[in-house]
């Protein structure tokens, strides 16, 4: 692999380590299973990209991006919060609605270039860092603070009863906790870190594009499942949220070198990037089983 290849690779694995964190938010935190994701990362770079059009500075359009997936989130926290929908039915709807709301964003279009416009990695270029570097550096900031944010968040109140819900809704809400707000609010942000991360993609590649989620979810749970190998056993939630980010930047790396990969007369095609997931998904799930020690038969002598 060369140099090049390999900073694209880690980088695509630390902005896409934002959108692993929020997949971890809601699969692993809450035990909510959100498609919404498919949905919410398209959004985030297309509301970025037409404030950018718009005139906006580039690290402004992200926060209107990340209000964006917050609402996303929140529309189907209540869906499934408040009206009773099975979680998974109201992700789906709500990702189905987004594909709509997305091409209205861009104005009916299915992309949107950003070739030439000023992005966030402007000054960190300004220094002298190449493009590639300057993405790199500037994602792993970003990544960097998202984990803070999640840590502390995590030891507040509030965390506190979002982990709670996610093991054991009943016993919390026996406590006084309203476990909507909470399931409401968690996917919410769940959604907004996927939007955020979205944003950054749009601008790293210079294209906003309608299909640019299809398959988040199943390389969010990629990065979860290969980051949770990677640290298993019981570990600390920092330790956990950060397995994550690494997961995502492993799985990058391991798509690349796949990619790259000859056997004879056979290789892999860009092509085959879903076998790929599926294969390093399988093998990392695998792995903890194998590791594991078979129980010796009782006897019953």
């Amino acid at each position: 692999m060369t140099s090049y290849a390999f900073i694209g690779a880690v980088s695509q694995g630390l902005v896409y380590g934002l959108m692993a964190l929020g997949v971890f938010l809601t699969f692993r935190i809450l035990d909510f299973p959100d498609l919404t994701v498919d949905g919410s990362l398209p959004l985030g770079a297309a509301v970025s990209a037409m404030g950018i059009l718009a005139g906006l500075n580039p690290y402004v359009s992200l926060i209107p991006a990340v209000l964006a997936g917050f609402l996303a989130g929140v529309v189907t926290g209540v869906l499934a919060a408040r009206f009773g929908i099975l979680h998974l039915l109201a992700s789906i709807l709500t990702m189905t609605a987004l594909y709509s709301i997305n091409l209205r964003v861009m104005g009916n279009r299915p992309n949107i270039s950003l070739i030439g416009q000023p992005t966030v990695f402007e000054p960190l270029k300004r220094l002298g860092l190449s493009s590639s570097l300057a993405a790199l550096v500037f994602f792993l900031i970003v990544l960097a603070l998202a984990w803070l944010f999640l840590v502390w968040l995590m030891r507040t109140e509030f965390g506190q009863a979002l982990q709670a819900t996610g093991d054991n809704p009943k016993m919390i809400a026996s406590l006084g906790v309203n476990v909507r707000v909470t399931v409401i609010v968690g996917v919410g942000l769940s959604n907004a870190l996927v939007a955020l991360a979205g944003a950054l993609v749009a601008q790293n590649q210079g294209l906003a594009d309608v299909s640019l989620g299809v398959g988040t979810i199943v390389v969010g749970l990629a990065s979860a499942v290969v980051g949770g190998t990677i640290v298993s056993g019981r570990r600390s939630m920092a330790v956990r949220i950060a397995a994550v980010a690494l997961g995502s930047v492993v799985y990058r790396l391991a798509v690349a070198l796949a990619l790259q990969l000859k056997i004879g007369s056979f290789s892999f095609n860009p092509s085959d990037l879903n076998l790929i997931t599926s294969i390093l998904v399988i093998g990392a799930l695998l792995v903890p089983k194998l590791r594991a020690k078979p129980k010796p038969l009782k006897s019953h002598a």
